[in-house]
């Protein structure tokens, strides 16, 4: 099992929209998650910077990478661009965290 965990940010003023979306997420967009070997996948906002803090847990195996192909990932990244800090793809941009301490 691999702990990923990245950091994203939401526009000023997007916090209550973006809390709407995910709590009506598509079911199709989570199982293509799912069918990627993610699981345990929990986002988490700091309200004074805007940044989102993601956590997800990856199968040994998982096809996470090939999620960004996928035409449900492309139409959720379509929908939730006016909301966040993404890239010419609408991709959200993502930046990678290190873990530098984790117990069990």
């Amino acid at each position: 099992m691999i702990r990923n965990a990245f950091k994203m940010k939401l526009k000023p003023g997007c916090v209550a929209e973006y809390q709407k979306r995910h709590d009506e997420i598509w079911p199709e967009l989570l199982q293509a998650h799912s069918d990627a070997g993610i699981s345990d996948y929990s986002i988490y906002f700091d309200e004074e910077s805007l940044l989102l803090f993601a956590f997800q847990k990856l199968e040994s195996g998982h096809t996470a990478d090939d999620l960004k192909s996928l035409p449900i990932v492309q139409k959720w990244w379509d929908y939730m661009a006016d909301l966040m800090n993404v890239q010419p793809s609408k991709m959200p941009i993502m930046s990678p965290l290190v873990e530098v301490f984790h117990m069990d």
